[in-house]
């Protein structure tokens, strides 16, 4: 029987490409202010830190960021890796964070122009009971801005935002 090896397996180890690179651009020291609306009858929360972003071998980021969490207000930690899968031709990553048990599995695409990077999720419903589809939405203003918008899909089938972080470099 014979097997067949695409080119991508016999490279080791994998040279970044075109899509790699435009992850490097997060790279570096960011702050943050987060504005979020977790329940639709209570007023808009804000809340703020830091995210240090570096390279894994010019293949995937990893992002860390501390600082406050929403609702109580208490100190929080969030780890974000996302890389680029060549042979799916999609973004991935995962997302963890102090303050819950469930692992974010990230699956997206960049669009056309190279500045919007939506990320497809599947995380704990705000209801408290089940899973629901959320994304995030990752916006480059120009090198040393960027936003986030979170969003949760509704029961009408139209995509709600409930988070927008703003990200500023400072390095």
């Amino acid at each position: 029987m014979e097997t067949t090896i695409t080119p991508q397996e016999t490279t080791m180890p994998e040279q970044p490409q075109k899509a790699h690179y435009w992850l490097q651009k997060l790279v570096g020291e960011w702050t943050y202010e987060s504005k979020a609306k977790i329940e639709p009858d209570q007023p808009e929360e804000t809340f703020s830190g830091t995210e240090t972003v570096r390279s894994l071998g010019g293949l995937w980021i990893m992002a860390e960021s501390q600082g406050e969490m929403c609702g109580d207000g208490g100190d929080m930690t969030a780890i974000m890796t996302l890389g680029y899968n060549l042979t799916t031709q999609r973004y991935i990553g995962t997302w963890v964070g102090s303050m819950m048990t469930h692992l974010w599995v990230y699956d997206g695409e960049l669009d056309a122009a190279e500045r919007v990077l939506t990320l497809n999720a599947q995380g704990p419903a705000m209801s408290g009971h089940g899973m629901a589809p959320y994304k995030d939405v990752i916006e480059f203003k120009d090198d040393d801005h960027r936003v986030l918008t979170a969003y949760l899909l509704g029961n009408d089938g139209q995509w709600q935002p409930f988070m927008t972080t703003l990200y500023q470099r400072q390095s």
